[in-house]
């Protein structure tokens, strides 16, 4: 017999170390002058005393170029267009020699120099979603303070072994496409809620208690038969709970907030199918409204993006002092880097560890505890459900609670009010008719985007 899991294992994860990873200052970067195809063909046919013809495909040609694909820089249409690393990826303007990857075209040949040095940094790895750059300048200010700060040992190791050492600038330059961040748009739900069997009196009952009182859904189901005499199943409280976040989970994501521009961030757990999953928050310190809730398999660059980019969204123009105040994990530091790269700059202020060792993390601790105590109430609610069978479950748990804590949850340090005030779910008398109100305040909210 397999060994048993006893119910510790379950209530608290194995901790998971993020990996010790180095993030440098940002690069300077050098952004050429966009180009006009136009006048750069109209320029070489008076300096040649001819036309630039296009390129001459071969009829069999084993690496093709889309025909919707521009340069980046001078914007020369595919006919011009080399595919330049046998089918990679990368692509060569014959018009203005510009090369570009057809994942990331935003750079457009952005220069990337050694904030310490000012030279420029030489790409030395490729990898899936990234590029390393590197300043290999041995005069280097970066490069020459760090071998001062070795000991004697670590300087007979790093002439032994100089991979074990970090020692020089490096830079990521991520491959991430921007415009896919935007949120989905929502599935079709199981349940139909303009044609539940039940009245909406019950449907406000059940997510009062499977989201308010965190009741898991057996329980739920147990406490509509033994209080109020409704006989439902487990799987009609799940279902119903699903089919109302696909309705709210827009009016919650599109909502105008008014912000007040502290913002913080954290990661917890939750388990998805067995395994433990990451759930991304970032807070309004001040409101109290939770601005994002991402669900990921894994604590990476990608996910701390997509967090920062649900608050970015929800601003109706960006701060000159924008800051986000975070832990340690340096996945923050690179969403960083990536914003920068699009010409978005904002702060981060990591809070590290559980003292006060640097004057970052004394100054900024008290907005951090804000949003931990924040993960503790989640997780009181999260814990009875004991994890979820499928994504789709853990997203819209998650969801209503966003919901729950932002519109209907009153706050004891906003002086017993809820951190949205609408006035539609204030008049009314009780939980269960608020939660049918909201839904149908978010149904009408889709109908008024797609009218």
């Amino acid at each position: 017999m397999g060994k048993s899991l006893n119910r510790k294992d379950l209530d608290e994860p194995v901790q998971k170390p993020y990996r010790k990873l180095q993030v440098d200052d940002l690069p300077i970067i050098d952004v050429p002058e966009t180009l006009d195809y136009r006048k750069l063909l109209a320029d070489y046919e008076a300096q040649h005393g001819r036309p630039l013809r296009p390129i001459q495909r071969r009829a069999n040609a084993k690496h093709r170029v889309p025909d919707s694909l521009t340069c980046p820089r001078c914007q020369a249409p595919s006919s011009y267009l080399y595919a330049n690393n046998g089918g990679k990826g990368q692509y060569q303007c014959k018009v203005c020699q510009c090369r570009f990857n057809h994942r990331n075209r935003f750079t457009k040949q952005a220069v990337f120099r050694c904030p310490h040095c000012k030279k420029t940094l030489e790409k030395i790895k490729e990898r899936k979603e990234y590029h390393i750059y590197k300043c290999k300048n041995n005069d280097c200010p970066f490069y020459q303070a760090n071998l001062r700060r070795m000991t004697k040992k670590e300087r007979q190791q790093f002439q032994q072994d100089p991979q074990a050492f970090k020692v020089r600038y490096l830079f990521r330059e991520f491959l991430f496409d921007f415009l896919p961040l935007a949120s989905s748009s929502p599935i079709q739900p199981k349940v139909d809620l303009s044609r539940l069997a039940a009245s909406p009196h019950v449907l406000g009952l059940v997510l009062t208690y499977y989201v308010n009182f965190g009741m898991s859904s057996r329980e739920t189901a147990a406490a509509m038969k033994d209080i109020h005499g409704v006989s439902i199943s487990h799987q009609t409280v799940l279902n119903y709970a699903n089919s109302a976040a696909l309705w709210i989970k827009p009016f919650v994501d599109r909502f105008p907030y008014e912000l007040s521009g502290s913002f913080c961030g954290d990661e917890t757990y939750i388990r998805v199918k067995g395994r433990w999953h990451y759930l991304f928050f970032m807070f309004d310190a001040v409101k109290k409204i939770v601005l994002s809730y991402r669900v990921s398999p894994k604590r990476d660059t990608l996910s701390a993006i997509q967090a920062i980019d649900d608050v970015l969204r929800k601003l109706p123009s960006l701060p000159d002092d924008l800051s986000f105040v975070v832990d340690g994990n340096p996945i923050y530091r690179l969403a960083q880097h990536f914003f920068a790269q699009h010409g978005i700059s904002f702060d981060v202020r990591q809070v590290i560890g559980l003292t006060n060792e640097d004057p970052v993390s004394e100054e900024f601790r008290p907005l951090k505890q804000i949003i931990e105590r924040f993960n503790r109430t989640f997780k009181g609610n999260y814990r009875p459900t004991h994890g979820f069978g499928a994504e789709e479950g853990s997203v819209s748990f998650v969801t209503l609670f966003v919901a729950y804590f932002n519109f209907l949850r009153p706050h004891s340090a906003l002086e017993g009010r809820v951190p949205v005030v609408i006035p539609e779910l204030a008049d009314l008398p009780h939980m269960p008719a608020r939660w049918t109100k909201l839904i149908a305040m978010a149904q009408a909210f889709l109908q008024q985007e797609a009218a």
